[in-house]
């Protein structure tokens, strides 16, 4: 092989490997999501990541066979899928921008709205009844709410409220600061004399473990704060691997025009 060949055939093999944590990144998120019963664009980077990675074994073939048809694909198909991938994540941090997190006087966790979050990110658990009723089943039947009750350490309402709760547990399984409930356990509380309106969720809360804060809006909140954390862990390594991805395309760039240059030499010299 030219040298120009080598430097792609490397760069190609590089970019290869630059698309497995970005498959890494896509399944994660995918499992993390089926954890928290949600199903918010759950495969889209995995396969953006597979698609990378078909695209860059092709330029590594026509790099190392000196297949040019093969290298111009890849560059064109690489820099497609860059481009996509860069507005995956804009968007991803567009939609993500707002936390939905409040703090609580007292209480070492935070509370959440949905008004804190971006309306893209509202209109999944708000626009369609059936989609949150689906969510809610798998929120009942899971571990969230159950893990919390079958945890001896909270004794005391103060050892609760120092607590570190996730978004849905904060959300969904116990009722809102706001309403003055008095803590009896961490999924069982007592109603105050005179149940305040101020919080269209204090009506929503009940004892029975099938609904506790289920219904709520800062059950949604939750799950959307819990999904958009995912979102963040998941954008990190998105965005190194990009990083990685838009260096390797340029050099690769490079030294395919000098390919070509090698080429039309040779044939001159001819």
């Amino acid at each position: 092989m030219a040298v120009s060949n080598n430097i792609t055939a490397c760069v190609t093999l590089m970019a290869l490997i630059c698309a497995v944590p970005v498959i890494a990144s896509g399944v994660w998120f995918a499992s993390a999501q089926g954890e928290e019963c949600a199903r918010l664009a759950r495969w889209p980077v995995a396969i953006l990541g597979g698609l990378i990675l078909l695209a860059a074994l092709t330029g590594f073939v026509g790099a190392y066979w000196n297949r040019r048809r093969l290298l111009a694909f890849y560059l064109f198909a690489m820099a497609s899928l860059i481009a996509l991938l860069i507005a995956l994540l804009v968007f991803a941090f567009a939609v993500t921008r707002g936390s939905g997190a409040y703090p609580v006087l007292g209480r070492a966790y935070d509370e959440y709205h949905l008004d804190g979050f971006s309306m893209w990110l509202r209109g999944y658990v708000s626009d369609d009844p059936a989609r949150w009723e689906r969510i809610k089943a798998c929120l009942v039947v899971s571990d969230t709410c159950k893990k919390l009750a079958r945890q001896a350490g909270f004794l005391t309402a103060d050892q609760f409220y120092q607590s570190r709760l996730s978004p849905l547990q904060s959300g969904c399984c116990k009722p809102p600061a706001v309403c003055g409930y008095n803590y009896v356990s961490p999924t069982v509380w007592a109603g105050p004399a005179a149940r305040p309106a101020a919080d269209a969720d204090c009506g929503a809360w009940g004892n029975d473990p099938s609904q506790l804060c289920y219904e709520c809006e800062s059950c949604r909140a939750g799950l959307l704060a819990a999904l958009r954390a995912q979102w963040h862990r998941a954008n990190v390594a998105l965005v190194v691997a990009t990083v990685a991805l838009v260096f390797l395309y340029l050099v690769g760039c490079s030294a395919y025009k000098n390919a070509q240059a090698e080429a039309l030499f040779r044939r001159y010299k001819w």
